[in-house]
């Protein structure tokens, strides 16, 4: 489903097991309303996924539905719990588009991200200087203060990536990646350094697809999965494409994201070989600018 985000995703698996539990238990939407203190709107809006649900209101549904199921009251918690969490780019939401939102909710919750990139480093690993150069290459009439903005802004992101217990994160990234010479040979020698530096993180791993592995054709382009708790069993693929997004949870997008990520992984050279592919290409952009 297209613009299916990590929100409405939880938003709408919460909905669709209140409604079931309602139906099961034979209560209707004006009573539930009612033990709740709301109307039938609010019912409807919340079992379809367009409306937050409170702990209160959740535990008063609970004994209302009858629901004994600890394990699945303890889902369902787990599920509300997180939708009602404050976001930390809030302070700048009307400058944000709806996709990149979702966006950032995803990288937020997310247990394990796992993402293929086939042009650029992603986001989430570029330094200030390879970001400015993709945002002015990308929007060349942007003002200097907005391409400031923006690139404080994508490192402001990377803070999940350092908080405690961060999510486990591989980047499965094409050679090409790491020889575009995006910003020039000296910001991209400091990119690839930077690399380098982060791939040391235990939770952050970086593997280099070589340019002799022609199996990389079996991704057709850049896409990320996010994996979120056992608890809320739920995985979103986001897709970009031009200036907006695809965010798919269906259960078959998610097993051929799954089996392409396999694949890659059985020809992607090695953590430590990737870093030293990264070294070697360090030292002949350093050469590059020596004989400049």
């Amino acid at each position: 489903m297209a613009h299916a985000s990590r929100r409405t995703a939880r938003r709408r698996r919460l909905g669709t097991a209140l409604r079931e539990a309602r139906e099961a238990a034979g209560i209707s939407a004006s009573d539930a309303a009612q033990a709740i203190h709301t109307d039938n709107t609010k019912i409807s809006r919340i079992e379809t996924g367009r409306h937050r649900v409170t702990r209160l209101e959740l535990e008063t549904l609970f004994a209302l539905y009858e629901v004994a199921d600890e394990k699945m009251r303890e889902w369902l918690i787990a599920l509300a719990a997180e939708g009602n969490q404050r976001t930390w780019w809030r302070g700048h939401s009307s400058r944000l588009r709806t996709d990149f939102k979702e966006l950032l909710a995803l990288e937020s919750e997310a247990a394990r991200i796992t993402t293929l990139q086939t042009q650029v480093v992603p986001g989430l690993l570029q330094t200030r200087e390879y970001a400015t150069s993709i945002i002015r290459h990308a929007s060349p009439h942007l003002p200097s203060e907005e391409v400031d903005f923006w690139a404080d802004f994508r490192l402001a992101r990377q803070n999940i990536l350092r908080r405690d217990n961060p999510p486990r994160y591989l980047a499965l990234l094409h050679e090409g990646v790491l020889r575009q010479q995006i910003g020039g040979p000296a910001v991209l020698a400091n990119q690839l350094r930077h690399l380098i530096t982060v791939s040391r993180s235990p939770d952050l791993t970086i593997r280099v697809v070589p340019f002799r592995q022609p199996e990389w054709t079996v991704c057709q382009g850049s896409f990320t999965v996010f994996s979120y708790p056992e608890v809320l069993n739920l995985e979103v693929v986001h897709i970009p494409y031009l200036d907006d997004s695809l965010y798919l949870e269906d259960d078959e997008t998610v097993r051929k994201s799954w089996r392409a990520i396999n694949r890659l992984k059985t020809i992607a050279l090695s953590a430590a070989q990737s870093a030293e592919l990264m070294e070697s290409i360090v030292w002949e952009l350093e050469q590059q600018q020596k004989g400049a």
